[in-house]
């Protein structure tokens, strides 16, 4: 099986401008592609995860990847999915997440000579002339058009400032520079991108009268509809510092029976051949399939050292409540009052809750436990003595733990 027709059977492609022209570029190894990623936190995260594995799949089949960093974009900032205007970020803000960028893809994209490149658009959209680009760009684009894409009637409700109406024109510039500067024939990104992807092939052919290329990747969603990627508290980041391989490691563990195979099929490495056989799985059959799909992506993300180590303490904690490499929570002398903290306190601290409302609800419903033993009382008080040493394993309902213990 060609890579098109893997990326078809694994559900990846959304929508295409021209299949034939697409599969031939991908299957032939011809295709110089790029997707952008838009630096707006110093970590990537399960949101850009798909996308990086698509890189990766296609470099493989002989292709070459352009990672760009949108160091430009991200000063107007992407309205796409979103009810509101993102917050400005300074140039020095910019500059230090797309460092960081850089660090994390190289786990999944070759950089070596030749084989891939990173960019950042702001070495091109930061020196464009305001006149220029209306007389040049602007002129090919209809505001009637904009209107129409999904990105921008969202937010036509409740306000989009000009600020934003200008992203799609920026993002479209990009494929057009990326273009000339390197032969890039085709654009990757999100489903909610298409209408920004179809004004870069349009300015493409309206400037130059040369064909390019745009595919969408299916939005990774649960069987609920909703995006996959966010807990409780927050997303789900592939910075070890800000989303523990344990942490990772527990989401992928925890997703939904309807959702595991799905997540296998478009996100792992495994073989579609050894995928279509867990079809058939059910019952205890898909908590095996869980780990697998957790164990994989932990490896693909951390390294396969501490995809065993998250697996081992996983099970061991299941089993034995071995808490030797679950994720820690540190208190100290400040957060106890008389030498004693409150069981609501513990649980924010740990990070398993984001409101002391909403710990008093995991206590009064039986799902909060201290080291395997159920907490009855949402006045259950403790003294700092008990977090020394080792610590304690707190546990908000069946599968969230952390060990809290002091600084």
């Amino acid at each position: 099986m060609k890579i098109y027709e893997e990326l078809k059977a694994r559900g990846l492609i959304a929508q295409v401008t021209d299949e034939e022209v697409i599969r031939d570029l991908v299957n032939e190894g011809k295709a110089t592609f790029y997707i952008g990623f838009d630096p707006t936190a110093d970590s990537l995260h399960v949101g850009h995860f798909m996308a990086l594995c698509l890189m990766k799949r296609l470099q493989m089949a002989g292709n070459k990847p352009i990672a760009l960093i949108g160091g430009g974009t991200a000063m107007i900032g992407d309205p796409s999915g979103r009810t509101d205007m993102r917050q400005m970020m300074t140039p020095e803000t910019i500059q230090h997440n797309c460092d960081c960028f850089k660090e994390q893809m190289s786990r999944f994209i070759d950089f070596s000579e030749g084989k891939a490149l990173m960019v950042n658009n702001a070495d091109w959209l930061m020196d464009l002339n305001y006149v220029d680009v209306l007389r040049e760009v602007g002129a090919h684009f209809s505001v009637n058009r904009m209107l129409t894409a999904e990105c921008y009637k969202q937010r036509m409700e409740k306000g989009l400032s000009f600020l934003e109406f200008n992203y799609m024109i920026m993002q479209s510039y990009d494929f057009y520079a990326l273009y000339q500067k390197y032969g890039c024939n085709l654009q990757f990104g999100g489903d909610d991108q298409w209408s920004n992807m179809l004004g870069g092939t349009e300015l493409i052919r309206r400037k130059l009268g040369k064909d390019a290329s745009a595919m969408t990747i299916t939005l990774l969603l649960n069987s609920e509809g909703k995006k996959m990627g966010k807990t409780q508290s927050g997303a789900v980041w592939l910075d070890p510092k800000k989303t523990s391989p344990f942490e990772f490691y527990q989401y992928w563990r925890n997703v939904a029976d309807a959702d595991v195979l799905k997540c296998i099929r478009m996100l792992t490495f495994l073989p579609l051949e050894e995928i279509d056989k867990m079809d058939a799985w059910e019952g205890s059959q898909l908590n095996q399939a869980k780990e697998i799909l957790a164990f994989e992506l932990t490896k693909l993300v951390h390294g396969e050292e501490e995809a065993t180590k998250a697996q081992e303490s996983a099970r061991a904690l299941f089993s034995a409540g071995n808490a030797a490499n679950m994720p820690t929570a540190e208190l100290d002398s400040a957060d106890f009052t008389d030498g004693k903290i409150d069981i609501l306190t513990v649980l924010v601290k740990s990070g398993l809750v984001p409101s002391k409302s909403e710990a008093r609800r995991a206590v009064q419903q039986g799902g909060v436990a201290m080291d395997g033993e159920k907490v009855e009382d949402i006045k259950a008080e403790y003294a700092a003595e008990v977090f020394a040493g080792e610590g304690r394993v707190l546990r908000r309902g069946k599968k969230n733990f952390r060990k809290v213990m002091m600084k």
